[in-house]
């Protein structure tokens, strides 16, 4: 793994430490901690409504104008900027269910060590049906990569 990648996900994990709801890692990153190999622009983290507006108080961030993305936005989204990488926050991600909008809240949390902390991300299985949900091609992409990689999770 990418030593900044590390870095920003050593720095997440400290941050997350108060939180008082499970929250998960997706997107690319997760698809890293999970064997596959791919590019990771920024860290997705997702995490309840509750626990994002703390992080937000917190850290002294701005929430952002809500996101019209015709597939998934989220209830609270903040992004961390950082040198290294940007940390995206979504603070109870809704997936489009036809013209209706459903929380999407993963069932399964398998914790990732990082150097001595510990991250969590979707198990394979539900992360590969997240990416797809997303339907953007670099998702796509990115579940085919999880599909095609013999690593466990």
């Amino acid at each position: 793994m990418d030593l900044d990648i590390a870095a920003v996900l050593i720095a997440v994990a400290e941050v997350m430490r108060p939180a008082r709801d499970p929250w998960w890692i997706i997107g690319s990153a997760a698809v890293v901690l999970l064997g596959g190999a791919t590019s990771v622009a920024d860290i997705d983290l997702l995490t309840s409504r509750r626990d994002a507006e703390a992080l937000v108080l917190r850290l002294g961030l701005t929430v952002a104008a809500p996101d019209r993305h015709p597939q998934f936005r989220s209830r609270l989204f903040a992004r961390r900027q950082r040198a290294d990488r940007d940390v995206e926050i979504m603070g109870e991600l809704m997936l489009a269910d036809g013209p209706a909008w459903q929380s999407m809240t993963p069932r399964t949390r398998q914790a990732r060590p990082v150097a001595t902390s510990t991250v969590y991300v979707p198990g394979r299985a539900e992360m590969i049906a997240i990416l797809t949900r997303f339907g953007r091609d670099k998702d796509r992409e990115r579940a085919h990569i999880l599909e095609c990689t013999g690593a466990p999770g």
